[in-house]
């Protein structure tokens, strides 16, 4: 064999000095990086789950483990719609404006203690229908203005954050009506009825991710948008239609948040966009898009709730929850680039 320059820089230095393989060359060699980062947040939930309970016994009991379940729903909702914009190689910052908006339709259609509407379920789907407009509108607007996605949403956010803020007069106002109240309250096989709305929400998204052409083309597009349109895929459609169900699953969401506080207000959305981003991204999910899915997304889901449920049982200061939640996100989002394919950073 010729050995010439670009030989070289491709050998090892135990090729170079015309060494045998050892075990461990051979080893990890032959393993696929790619499927060992997949991997990784599951066995990270998994270490993460045994070394709370070593240090807390209390982490497995029944109750500790619905409590987990039931604070994982409105994240896990709010994440599947993000994870279909992530994907794509964009981002979605309207999470908060639209789970606000769709929390105040929800309070305010239901019965309440500021009017006398008492729509009941009605009040359920106009709040869905909401948030999904204002994002079939933010797809519009990023696409046909060709705004950044992350201009575009942020601007969305504040829109949404001001209409919920004026309809609601600035307070809070409380939700009265049972039926929706059930959603918390109620229980079906000992979890809260949430918690079977949100793995729901996980089902449609499995289905839409794996089973669909939108799915299939969100993937084309996060995984090269180029290629993608020159394979006939409709970048405008595709973009406006993955906005308009993220804007569903943040709608779901919403109704969830009313339900489980009881009310809307202000700030019923406050760090809702930071917990799902992180759990997008901590789930395996490439920022960069085409990489990921909605599965890596439960997972990420489960490792911020548990990492959160197990600082509080061991008794870590707020504070300190914060500083490690966010050295996580950072630490997860080094570890899923591809620094081998990604040649510039901006």
């Amino acid at each position: 064999m010729t050995i010439n320059a670009e030989n070289i820089k491709t050998m090892t230095k135990s090729e170079q000095a015309g060494d045998m393989p050892t075990v461990g060359s051979r080893l990890f060699g032959g393993l696929d990086r790619k499927r060992l980062r997949a991997y990784a947040p599951a066995l990270v939930l998994i270490a993460l789950c045994i070394l709370i309970t070593i240090a807390n016994p209390n982490f497995i009991e029944p109750r500790n483990l619905v409590r987990i379940a039931n604070s994982a729903a409105v994240p896990l909702t709010l994440a599947m719609g993000l994870t279909f914009i992530i994907l794509l190689g964009s981002i979605d910052l309207s999470v908060e404006g639209s789970l606000s908006v769709a929390a105040m339709v929800t309070v305010l259609l239901a019965t309440n203690d500021a009017n006398a509407n008492a729509y009941g379920w009605l009040a359920v789907i106009a709040a869905i229908a909401a948030s999904t407009l204002m994002g079939f509108t933010t797809g519009i607007i990023q696409t046909f203005l060709r705004i950044p996605s992350f201009m575009a949403t942020l601007g969305v956010w504040f829109i949404g954050l001001g209409i919920s803020v004026y309809m609601l007069g600035g307070s809070a106002v409380r939700l009265m009506d049972p039926s929706i109240r059930d959603l918390a309250l109620a229980r079906f096989l000992g979890l809260p009825v949430a918690v079977w709305v949100a793995l729901a929400a996980f089902l449609i998204a499995c289905t839409v991710q794996y089973y669909t052409r939108l799915g299939r083309h969100i993937m084309a597009i996060g995984g090269g948008e180029d290629v993608a349109e020159l394979s006939g895929i409709n970048l405008r459609r595709v973009r406006i239609m993955a906005f308009g169900l993220a804007g569903f699953f943040f709608g779901v969401a919403g109704v969830l948040a009313a339900a489980q506080l009881g009310r809307s207000d202000a700030v019923i959305a406050d760090g809702r966009l930071f917990a799902a981003v992180t759990a997008v991204v901590v789930g395996g999910t490439a920022l960069t898009g085409g990489e990921g899915g909605v599965i890596n997304t439960l997972v990420g889901v489960l490792i911020v709730t548990v990492l959160s449920n197990g600082m509080i049982l061991l008794g870590v200061s707020p504070y300190v929850q914060q500083t490690v939640q966010g050295l996580m996100i950072i630490a997860a989002v080094a570890l899923s680039l591809d620094r081998l394919r990604l040649q510039i950073v901006k």
